[in-house]
């Protein structure tokens, strides 16, 4: 299996701050639903 490079992945932006944020593994079966780059961003929204 070929590695990925972080630039590779897919990325969005924060509907918080507004700062663009890569694919993380934890996200994988959710990443459609994820909108916010931290649990910070996400209790300030």
């Amino acid at each position: 299996m070929k590695m990925k490079r972080k630039s590779d992945l897919p990325q969005k932006i924060c509907a918080t701050c507004g700062r663009p944020f890569s694919w993380r593994k934890k996200w994988e079966k959710v990443w459609n639903d994820v909108r916010y780059c931290s649990q910070r961003c996400r209790r300030a929204s």
